[in-house]
């Protein structure tokens, strides 16, 4: 039976399996509203719709000073 002679430490054991990791790609759809790009089931930035409805109401958005 197969026994290591070592301990492996966690900083090995980690690198070795982070060295087969990808990040996954972020889906990205087209907004049916304004036409632009946006992650796929999220509110779209540009205009404030989702799914057809109007969620946030970018015009108010724009007037708000930042705090």
């Amino acid at each position: 039976m197969a026994v290591p002679k070592e301990k492996i430490s966690k900083a090995r054991r980690r690198s070795r399996i982070s060295a087969n990791f990808k990040a996954p790609k972020i889906a990205l759809a087209e907004c049916p509203k304004c036409h632009e790009l946006k992650i796929s089931h999220k509110v779209c930035t540009k205009c404030g719709y989702y799914k057809g409805e109007q969620v946030i109401n970018m015009e108010e958005k724009k007037d708000k000073p930042k705090t």
